[in-house]
């Protein structure tokens, strides 16, 4: 059976001159399911409800009122277009077609962005903050510069769309064993062991990352590489979770996240065809690289002699790796990694970030919400345990500095 398409797009950009538009292609898998389409201001476009004689759903008219161009939406793609804000990115927007049909057609999202390109209804926002402050100052010789190096950066892509086959035999030839009882033991026993290990050592930090002596830069270049070695493996291994649920792994590449970020990334988005369960179990075990890796280097460090350079690279490593636990697994952090999108998931909001977040600035402005219910809550709450949660990241990790250097 032939694969299917990469997953491409193409955004109408509007020009410095704000009257023309720009046609890009992108062909990223992570540039698509991360951009955030945003529909034109409410005075140039009218819409209209359409309703049948017969006992069909509802169609929707949508106009134009700058070129009079008319578009008939389905329910379903008026769903999507009210989700496209400029604020909720592509993955969010599908999270909530999800949520909402409890099903996912993987082309009417790129076919919705079709037609209302070609009416001119719709612009793409900046994927990040540093993005949309470049984008406010392109007038200045040094921002362009930029602009066009992190541009240039978000083309370097190693990818193959070809990837399901070698998966299948990944999974087969081992790889199964991963999602059988003896795995689960075996990962809570190393996670024991390694926690044993980390409080052992955790008296004399100081000592054991001396180790590193005069060459500081050689350890770290050393953990940095360990550590991007895992970014990949935590990528392969949520591919074959997606293979254990019999789905099929679209893509597999290399790219520059926001630009400037190296990183691995895999397309599993078939797995939303299944329940929840194992969208569960696709997004944990990815991460469960980093404890496992972790405990492991803790066990090394506190076998290694003390004082040496294995011990200070053992441990230095899994300080590292058990931090990427826990921004990957923890969803309370403004990071919108695996655990979060458990949570929303679990919780039913896909947008539960930029809700919180636009909740929050409207009560600092007092501009937002009057009223206080069970929504709001949760939003407020996220907000707090997030902040909470950042303070005691960077406190932690100024404690181990601390710790290295005194």
């Amino acid at each position: 059976m032939e694969g299917p398409a990469p997953a491409k797009f193409e955004l109408l950009v509007r020009g410095e001159d704000e009257e023309d538009f720009e046609l890009r292609e992108v062909p990223s898998a992570v540039g698509y399911i991360n951009s955030r389409p945003h529909r034109v201001d409410p005075e140039s476009y009218e819409i209209s409800e359409l309703r049948s004689r017969l006992a069909g759903p509802p169609g929707f008219i949508l106009k134009n009122r700058t070129t009079d161009r008319f578009l008939l939406l389905s329910a379903q793609e008026r769903f999507l277009w009210d989700k496209m804000d400029g604020a909720t990115s592509l993955q969010e927007i599908a999270t909530a077609y999800v949520l909402a049909y409890g099903e996912f057609d993987f082309e009417i999202i790129p076919n919705l962005l079709r037609k209302l390109q070609r009416a001119q209804l719709l612009t793409f926002e900046p994927r990040s903050r540093l993005r949309k402050a470049l984008a406010r100052n392109r007038d200045r010789v040094l921002v362009k510069a930029i602009e066009l190096a992190l541009t240039s950066l978000e083309r370097i892509r190693i990818a193959s769309h070809n990837v399901h086959p070698f998966f299948q035999r990944l999974y087969r030839y081992g790889g199964f064993a991963l999602f059988t009882p003896a795995a689960i033991v075996a990962c809570v026993g190393l996670a024991l062991l390694g926690a044993g290990a980390a409080f052992a050592l955790s008296g004399g930090m100081h000592d054991v990352l001396e180790g590193f002596g005069g060459r500081a830069l050689v350890g770290l270049i050393a953990v940095k590489l360990l550590f991007f070695a895992s970014v990949a493996l935590h990528q392969f291994v949520h591919g074959l979770a997606c293979i254990h649920y019999r789905r099929r792994v679209r893509e597999f590449g290399f790219t520059f996240l926001h630009g400037f970020v190296p990183t691995f990334y895999v397309d599993v988005t078939d797995i939303f065809m299944v329940g929840r369960r194992a969208r569960f179990v696709t997004a944990v075990t990815g991460t469960l690289v980093h404890l496992i890796l972790g405990a492991v280097a803790f066990i090394v460090a506190v076998s290694a002699p003390a004082g040496s350079f294995t011990q200070a690279f053992a441990a230095a490593s899994g300080i590292i790796q058990w931090q990427a636990l826990v921004i990957a697994l923890y969803p309370f952090c403004f990071i919108e990694m695996d655990g979060y999108h458990v949570l929303v998931d679990a919780l039913g909001v896909p947008t539960l970030k930029h809700d919180a977040l636009t909740y929050v600035k409207g009560l600092l402005t007092g501009t937002g919400y009057t009223r206080f219910g069970r929504e709001e809550a949760l939003w407020l709450g996220y907000v707090v345990l997030s902040t909470l949660s950042v303070a005691a990241f960077i406190a932690f990790n100024v404690w181990i500095i601390a710790s290295a250097t005194s």
